[in-house]
């Protein structure tokens, strides 16, 4: 068999993406290899396939045991014998495991770091030819990335004691170039081959938002996508808690998932959201790097995240079957202020010296200005995720809120001229800056005890902007800023203005910010354009996928994928030979499910 023959007979696909066969043949010709490759970029293929065709066994290593589960299952679905070995198993099951990977019963063997070297794995190891060690999200080995797990320095020693070295792939979906550095030199690569695909994800559509109410937003946003699967991330797990009580309230299948929750209920709220019998799930950033659930349609942030890293790679949960999907973050002021403090009081790494950790949080503290700029930015969403990962980019993509909204530009230079006179007035009474907050509560004439402490009631500035809404003069705040007029200082975060301040206080210059427009917007385009018999029939399919997947207590997807779905539904086959030709049925699925889903579409036509 031949790489293009396990393509097909295995997981049904006729063609490889970009980047997938070079790493494959590099592999296939002992060579080391490092992709980077977007979430659904098909990573996981660039190592299973080269298990199915080499001579030895394969270990995946892998940060989380969901992920494990899910993967071996999928690939159990598509005929390939693998197993996992992490804390999940018994020791009774452990040793069943041992024993059929000594008999040769599998080809992949999912394992968590901190298992390598355990107490007999590295000898079990050594009596085996191991002919690939596949380390997936590999950006968990640099301190440098936003995701680190000193778990992953294992990897290198359990290499180092193998008797004979197998061919090392790493992958990874986000890399900066400072992490792509740190992953080829901590894991030793050897003359690796590097291919990066690129960030896009074409099939995404970005959208940041500012609403004043963010519930009634969440609430229309899951209204747009029923009976959908999606994600709501939360910076706390109180907010994950008061969000989901929320949702459960009004009758939205949602469920919970936060590190302050037990072992138990967190495994069984993550089946519920794998196997849609919750298809919400409310989380924090804990939850979703070991998902391998396809169907996700939506990716919600209720709070920003501390990283864009952090965001393309939690937004990038959603439509890895490469079918339109829907990433939108809600902005407000006080997620910034969560976000520093949550960067300010985290865990602090042991296996670092106090210089290093003070290194990664002024690093951290970068990273979150940087992520702050995508909430704010009026140029392309899209573009700004690139531009961080430095790929080149259109101006436009056409599939962001920034793109494909309509907006008004107005002059807003006498708002603008009254804040920065209220920030020096403020400064020019007290002797030092103080934060946005303060000055909007000055602006707006607010009775507040502490303004009266410290006599800013008494300056001419004070109340001047009583009638103007605390959001609006955030945004003239925010576009000041966007145009250098005002900074924040990192170590007080007060609000400071600039030299050029000064132009638009006494120099005449204007000043225009960009708005969305009151007018009714056109109607938003689907990228997934289907004729009304197709869109039926591919819910006589879903209800069929669901009953067979409860049927055999897999997740939906694991038959097949909304794509292929689609795909069946496009091309309505009524023979096995022309179910081959659907994306995503290969000839193993095609014995196990192919005559009932023909049956379907028989009855349908």
């Amino acid at each position: 068999m031949d790489k293009q023959s396990a393509l097909r007979e295995y997981f049904g696909y006729t063609a490889f993406r970009e980047g997938q066969d070079q790493l494959i043949d590099a592999i296939l010709a002992g060579r080391d290899v490092f992709g980077i490759m977007p979430t659904g970029g098909g990573k996981s293929l660039c190592y299973q396939i080269p298990a199915l065709l080499l001579s030895g066994i394969t270990f995946v290593i892998s940060p989380l045991i969901s992920l494990m589960q899910d993967q071996v299952k999928a690939l159990e679905e598509a005929g390939i014998s693998a197993a996992y070995i992490n804390s999940a198993l018994t020791s009774s099951q452990m040793r069943t495991a041992f024993s059929r990977i000594r008999g040769g019963q599998y080809k992949i063997i999912y394992i968590a770091p901190e298992r390598l070297m355990m107490d007999g794995f590295l000898a079990l190891a050594n009596d085996m030819e191991i002919s690939l060690i596949a380390v997936d999200e590999a950006h968990c080995i640099s301190s440098w990335g936003q995701d680190f797990r000193p778990s992953y320095l294992k990897i290198v020693d359990f290499i180092k004691n193998l008797r004979k070295r197998p061919v090392v792939a790493a992958f990874t979906a986000t890399a900066t170039d400072v992490v792509r550095g740190d992953v080829e030199r901590i894991l030793e690569l050897q003359n690796p081959l590097r291919v990066i695909t690129g960030f896009d994800r074409p099939n995404l559509r970005y959208e940041v938002l500012s609403p004043s109410r963010k519930n009634d937003e969440l609430m229309r946003i899951l209204r747009a996508h029923p009976d959908e699967s999606g994600i709501i991330y939360c910076a706390t797990r109180k907010k994950v808690e008061t969000v989901c009580d929320l949702l459960c309230a009004y009758d939205f299948p949602a469920t919970r998932y936060h590190a302050g929750l037990s072992e138990e209920e967190r495994r069984r709220n993550q089946e519920d959201f794998v196997y849609d019998r919750k298809p919400v799930m409310v989380a924090t950033n804990a939850f979703g790097m070991g998902i391998d659930k396809s169907n996700v349609r939506y990716v919600l942030h209720y709070n920003m995240p501390q990283s864009l890293e952090a965001y393309y790679q939690e937004a990038g949960r959603a439509g890895r079957d490469g079918e339109a999907s829907d990433c939108v973050l809600l902005y407000s002021s006080g997620d910034v202020r969560t976000a520093r403090f949550l960067i300010e009081n985290g865990e602090q790494n042991e296996a670092l010296m106090p210089m290093e950790q003070e290194q990664i949080r002024k690093m951290e503290l970068k990273r979150l200005s940087i992520m702050i700029g995508y909430c704010k930015t009026e140029k392309c969403l899209r573009g700004y995720i690139l531009d961080y990962f430095g790929q080149e980019h259109p101006p436009l993509c056409g599939n962001c809120s920034n793109c494909t909204e309509q907006f008004e530009i107005r002059d807003f230079t006498r708002e603008a001229q009254m804040i920065l006179s209220c920030v020096k007035r403020i400064k020019s009474k007290l002797g030092y800056y103080v934060g946005a907050a303060l000055v909007i509560r000055v602006l707006r004439g607010s009775k507040d005890r502490r303004i009266a402490q410290l006599h800013l009631d008494e300056i001419t500035t004070y109340g001047m902007m009583r009638n103007t809404a605390r959001s609006d003069i955030h945004a003239y705040i925010d576009a000041l800023m966007a145009q250098g007029y005002l900074v924040v200082e990192a170590q007080h975060q007060s609000l400071r203005d600039t030299e050029k301040a000064r132009e638009i206080l006494f120099g005449g210059q204007k000043v225009e910010i960009r708005v969305r427009s009151t007018e009714q917007p056109k109607e938003k385009k689907s990228s997934r354009k289907e004729s009304t018999q197709s869109s039926d029939l591919f819910e006589q399919l879903r209800i069929l996928r669901a009953q067979i997947a409860k049927q055999r207590g897999i997740a939906a997807y694991m038959v097949f994928s909304d794509a292929t779905l689609h795909d069946m539904a496009r091309k309505k086959p009524k023979t096995d030979s022309e179910m081959l030709d659907v994306k995503g049925v290969g000839e193993f699925k095609l014995k196990r499910y192919g005559e009932l889903f023909l049956q379907k579409i028989a009855e349908f036509k």
